[in-house]
């Protein structure tokens, strides 16, 4: 007489039946559920190659001890939950992960810490998955030998949400992955950059924070993404930046924040982007134009207290400004509308200067520099001519 099986719970810890991890995943069935007890388990190599949920109490600890990758995914439908896990092998020739998703589908990684890992979360050639609330905290200290926190890799609609990264090379990198959702997440301290970009599309990232990283965020040889609603602060040093865009088109950066960057956004030949109700506040420079950058528009933004506003390598401009808030602006405004009666020139002739020889910026502040940023102003020769805001908002907009 033939028994129908019907998913079922497996337990795992010192006391159980079944031991380990590794055991438990060879003995379950499609669909059963793994319940692993608190406790300490010494494993790495575990294969999920069929549609299992396994779910950690207490955030039980699995100990890599260093020999390589800890859980690989190569089933649709695998959900893991609410472990521990540390001590992921390191190597020069493989990219050792703490869990790794392979050519899978319909997957949840959630509610994990991950500690002492070379890559943590590396999603290859996935889709349709999420990567949720997870905790991801490196040792980086070279980039050579150090990964990323969350890795995609030829990847399609996966959610990447609430996930906090730090002290790894790249927090969050996508490469060849289209129709991805990046948001609520913080990224922080890490080696090169909080997020990274290449050769992906169709993507969105919002609400996340990146602060104190080598670079903030680097988008590069992409289209059609859009960047909502983030935090860019305090990402310092002599290359640093928030937002670098390379070879980017038809893209939308809206509503963030740049505070307190060395480059708020550093453009190199990125074309037909919408740059609309972001505010710049006590960057060095706020936006800085590299090479050719094509019919942007920047519409009712704050530029507010940067050493620089924009920043330009060449006298030619193809972009456009209107109707953002310049704090250096010192026009008048008598007809009361909210607008400045006079155009603000936001290229100032020393931004120039400094571009082409750094070490003048110890001038920075001075009466000399003065004088000729209003020289440049009153006729320029250096700086685009028709670069300027023909309606410059008299006060900082709020939306």
């Amino acid at each position: 007489m033939s028994q129908t099986l019907w998913p079922q719970s497996i337990s795992v810890g010192r006391d159980q039946a079944i031991t380990s991890v590794k055991e438990a995943v060879l003995k379950a069935t499609d669909f059963d559920t793994i319940m692993i007890k608190p406790g300490i388990y010494k494993e790495h190599g575990i294969i999920i190659d069929k549609p299992l949920t396994i779910i950690g109490e207490g955030h039980p600890l699995i100990d890599g001890e260093l020999k390589g990758e800890i859980i690989t995914i190569i089933s649709n439908h695998v959900t893991i939950k609410g472990l521990k896990i540390i001590n992921v092998g390191t190597s020069y020739t493989e990219d050792f992960a703490a869990i790794r998703v392979k050519r899978s589908k319909y997957f949840e990684i959630k509610d994990l810490i991950l500690e002492k890992l070379f890559f943590g979360i590396y999603l290859e050639k996935a889709a349709d998955g999420k990567v949720i609330n997870n905790t991801i905290t490196g040792e980086a200290i070279e980039e050579h030998n150090s990964g990323n926190a969350i890795h995609l890799w030829y990847c399609k609609n996966v959610v990447v949400d609430h996930n906090t990264v730090s002290h790894v090379r790249d927090g969050i990198y996508l490469e060849f992955s289209d129709d991805c959702l990046i948001k609520n997440n913080t990224s922080s301290n890490n080696l090169r950059y909080g997020l990274h970009f290449m050769f992906s599309n169709n993507d969105v990232y919002e609400n996340n924070t990146f602060s104190f990283n080598g670079a903030g965020v680097a988008v590069m040889f992409s289209k059609q993404i859009k960047m909502l609603k983030n935090v860019f602060k305090e990402n310092w040093g002599t290359a640093s930046y928030g937002l670098l865009l390379k070879e980017i088109n038809d893209a939308d950066i809206k509503r963030n924040t740049f505070a307190e960057n060395t480059i708020g956004i550093n453009i190199e030949g990125s074309n037909r982007i919408t740059y609309e109700h972001n505010t710049f506040k006590n960057n060095g420079w706020a936006v800085k134009v590299r090479g050719a950058c094509y019919s942007n528009r920047f519409l009712s933004n704050n530029f507010m207290y940067n050493s620089f506003d924009i920043s330009y390598n060449s006298n030619i401009n193809d972009n456009g400004f209107d109707k953002n808030y310049w704090s250096n602006y010192t026009g008048y405004d008598l007809d009361k509308n909210g607008i400045g009666d006079v155009p603000y020139r936001p290229v100032k002739l020393f931004s120039y200067v400094v571009n082409r020889t750094p070490e003048t910026i110890i001038l920075l502040r001075s009466l000399f520099i003065d004088i000729i940023d209003f020289s440049e102003k009153v006729s320029p020769v250096f700086t685009p001519d028709n670069l300027m805001d023909p309606h410059p908002k008299m006060k900082q907009i709020t939306w």
